[in-house]
């Protein structure tokens, strides 16, 4: 039996003019009266979260910023940030080469420096709580940093991904998103906060569920017993997870609804 639901947002739940769609309200709360708790998984921050699922926002738990942090009715359950010693060289790094654009994502607050279009006007939307500061460096020790999210103005996996990772071993860096790429504290990312949950709530893993589309899903989606992905996700994880409608076809919001109506859905990730 499901008794846990993780979902990304960006690509995955959302719509394809990033809106949370209207019949997840309806959904939750028929989810939690039966006893399964559901997990918005993004890498975008808590006060982004709590405002997009503020009316349901005490019957699921968030996972933020791609695993580094996990909240639950205001309660941090769990938090992994990069230690301040390596954020001058990520900086330094990320600034060393073209096209990358940094943007630190704190307990809080997200901070950039640059006004480059259109990665500044997405950093202000997408981030409830983000402030333009003289320079990142002055940032460094102001709260916990859980994530640099890295900005490609050429494309992630053509740019990021390619370069990036050899440069800065001791972090986690992953594709989050055809312009972006995330460093992150090693073992900091949503498969990791799965884990955590599981252990914490005493679930197996073949009573979770997940949903996802892009590399920086793939842990969460393995950690689950049963894991979709839609028909727009990234092309290697159709390879390896089953497909559903896409994200602007609400693939996702079928999926729970049939999960209520049927009592689960069939357990196809089990290996």
């Amino acid at each position: 039996m499901i008794k846990f639901i993780a979902t990304d947002l960006d690509g995955t739940l959302l719509t394809e003019d990033k809106r949370v769609p209207p019949e997840i309200f309806e959904l939750i709360p028929r989810l939690y009266a039966r006893g399964i708790l559901f997990a918005p998984a993004s890498g975008r921050q808590y006060a982004n979260l709590l405002a997009l699922f503020a009316p349901v926002k005490d019957q699921v738990l968030f996972i933020c910023e791609n695993g580094a942090l996990i909240k639950y009715r205001g309660k941090t359950l769990h938090i992994d940030p990069i230690d301040d010693g390596y954020l001058p060289r990520v900086l330094a790094e990320i600034r060393a080469l073209p096209h990358l654009y940094p943007l630190l994502c704190g307990e809080h607050t997200a901070y950039l420096e640059d006004d480059f279009k259109p990665f500044y006007d997405f950093s202000m939307s997408a981030y409830t709580h983000c402030e333009k500061v003289p320079s990142l460096d002055g940032v460094i020790g102001r709260e916990r940093i859980l994530k640099v999210a890295v900005y490609d103005a050429v494309g992630a996996a053509e740019n990021c991904i390619r370069n990036l990772p050899a440069r800065l071993p001791a972090l986690r860096t992953a594709i989050s998103g055809e312009e972006w790429c995330d460093v992150t504290a090693p073992d900091a990312h949503k498969g990791a906060a799965i884990r955590v949950i599981r252990e914490r709530m005493g679930l197996k893993r073949e009573e979770c569920l997940a949903f996802g589309d892009h590399m920086n899903d793939f842990e969460m989606l393995s950690e689950c017993g049963t894991a979709y992905v839609p028909a727009n996700a990234y092309p290697p994880l159709k390879e390896q997870f089953p497909v559903i409608p896409a994200n602007g076809e609400g693939g996702v919001v079928m999926k729970l609804r049939e999960l209520l109506s049927a009592g689960c859905p069939r357990k196809e990730n089990q290996s």
